[in-house]
């Protein structure tokens, strides 16, 4: 009976030591293992920090100090002395929303983006899906084509399509005297140079908004075309059946993109009409660049621009919602 109870004793305590020398080995490999764990997590801000860091300096910061530029009076002489710049609160704003001239911008703003972003969407989605029917070098080649005035210098698109709306030597006027009409003033009337400012725009940006929905369409699977195909569906029918449902969300991302850019419409109104005639080509962005560095009144451009950032939030926001509440519905 000794011996069992000695052996019993024996084999507790080596039980107890594994135990023990196993509980104490565990804490360095759990504290190792959480530190590695931290690591980890850490890894996706490291990648993120410069993209915020940049967002903060060049998005964030400079809102910041345009909105506390607005509520002052800073124009040239407050740039050689900072005594010259004085707070005058909301009067930039008051003195802002009694100008016609900004109501007038603000309207040709609306015009152009009601011009101008249906008619990227429709022409580059029709275009994106005309050149996803081949894979031939010929398309291929169209597809760099298309592409071009996206990567064109404004100045270069301005001073070619400056010659095409010449009144006395321009292409168009010439095509218009082969049929006996009289010529047009492209960029002199005040409602035609708006349509004339806008269509550049227009064949400006459709290149890039194609090469995005292309994209989009690869990626579709083929399998979806064939199995239409055996049941009968003809080419439209795959168009509205599969394709347009398909692209939402390329549809939606180009649609908040393009609004964004033409609702900041500036450089084809700067280079081809310096936003005339008669402002009628004047848009937001145009007119405050014109009073903060053709008038030198930096506090009153301010202000401009806080209300042009308001307004695309908010047009920005309300799109975002309207794409919430349709997935939820959908889901």
């Amino acid at each position: 009976m000794s011996d069992i109870g000695a052996r019993a004793s024996s084999d507790g305590v080596r039980v107890s030591a594994q135990v023990f020398v196993k509980s104490t080995r565990g804490r360095p490999a759990g504290r190792a293992l959480q530190t590695t764990t931290r690591r980890i997590n850490l890894i996706p801000y490291i990648f993120v920090t410069p993209a915020v860091l940049c967002l903060v300096a060049f998005g964030v910061l400079p809102i910041a100090v345009a909105a506390v530029v607005s509520l002052t009076n800073l124009d040239i002489s407050g740039l050689a002395h900072y005594g010259n710049i004085h707070f005058i609160g909301l009067e930039n704003y008051r003195t802002l929303f009694r100008d016609p001239v900004f109501w007038e911008s603000l309207r040709n703003t609306a015009l152009f983006v009601v011009i101008g972003v249906p008619s990227i969407l429709v022409s580059s989605l029709a275009v994106a899906i005309a050149l996803n029917r081949s894979q031939s070098r010929f398309f291929r080649a169209l597809r760099v084509f298309y592409f071009f005035p996206a990567i064109t210098a404004i100045v270069a698109i301005a001073l070619i399509w400056g010659y095409l709306y010449n009144t006395q030597f321009g292409l168009f006027n010439y095509l218009l005297s082969l049929v006996g009409a009289s010529p047009v003033q492209w960029l002199s009337d005040p409602l035609i140079a708006k349509f004339s400012v806008a269509l550049v725009a227009i064949w400006r940006a459709t290149g890039l908004d194609i090469v995005i929905f292309l994209a989009a369409l690869q990626a579709i699977p083929r399998e979806y075309y064939e199995a239409a195909s055996i049941d009968g569906a003809g080419e439209w029918r795959k168009i509205f059946d599969i394709t347009v449902p398909l692209l939402k969300f390329a549809i939606f991302f180009v649609t908040v993109t393009t609004l964004i850019n033409w609702m900041q419409f500036f450089d084809e109104p700067y280079v081809l009409t310096q936003g005339g005639p008669v402002h009628a080509t004047t848009s937001v962005s145009l007119y405050i660049f014109q009073q903060g560095f053709s008038f030198n009144q930096f506090g009153f451009a301010s202000a401009a621009s806080i209300v042009l950032f308001a307004i695309i939030a908010l047009v920005t926001t309300a799109q975002l919602r309207v794409r919430m509440r349709n997935e939820e519905r959908n889901a």
